[in-house]
């Protein structure tokens, strides 16, 4: 698939099964990802690989992460939390390792991660990969990326859920660039 057209057809694959991306392929969204557009050569983003039974790993983790904020919470939103990375053979963590002194501002080396992101969910697709971005409270909360190696001050900027689409994908239809376009007058 060229590039245009995976730009023009890629969508979110929330129905991922088995198998997830092969070694070599993770290795190809990764080289596309590293090539993201970068002010500064700064190169803020880290990626971690959970396959397996770290998926369970990472379930456990959210709803620790779930307890500490509220004691009470009730055990079936805890199991679904716990459920949650079970959704995809592969997730990829995206994280923005930011460097608050470096002369680059620390939302521009976000949105170079941020792009890297978007890089791998086009890459997927060019190779028949279903993709998913997903965020929520446990991209953002300290205990997470704590027991995921990160410092506090990073940012967990997708969890990108990865395997062979199933299940019926929403079509969405095509619209107009111009209805989102501005010019600047003269």
């Amino acid at each position: 698939m060229d590039a245009i057209t995976a730009l023009h057809t890629r969508l979110s694959v929330p129905g991922l099964a088995d198998p997830g991306p092969s070694a070599e392929q993770l290795d190809t969204l990764l080289r596309a990802a590293i090539r993201a557009p970068d002010h500064g050569i700064v190169r803020p983003w880290r990626f971690m690989v959970i396959e397996g039974e770290a998926r369970k790993r990472l379930g456990e983790i959210f709803a620790d992460a779930q307890v500490a904020d509220d004691p009470a919470t009730d055990a079936a939103i805890l199991d679904k939390m716990r459920r949650n990375p079970l959704r995809a053979p592969t997730i990829l963590v995206v994280v923005a390792e930011t460097d608050p002194d470096n002369r680059v501002p620390v939302l521009e080396q976000v949105m170079a991660v941020a792009a890297a992101t978007q890089n791998i969910m086009v890459a997927a697709h060019a190779l028949g990969i279903g993709a998913m971005w997903r965020t929520g409270r446990m991209a953002d909360h300290t205990l997470v990326k704590r027991a995921l190696g990160f410092a506090d001050k990073d940012e967990i900027v997708a969890y990108v859920y990865l395997g062979t689409p199933s299940g019926t994908r929403k079509l969405l239809p095509d619209e107009d660039p111009a209805s989102y376009l501005r010019t600047l007058p003269a």
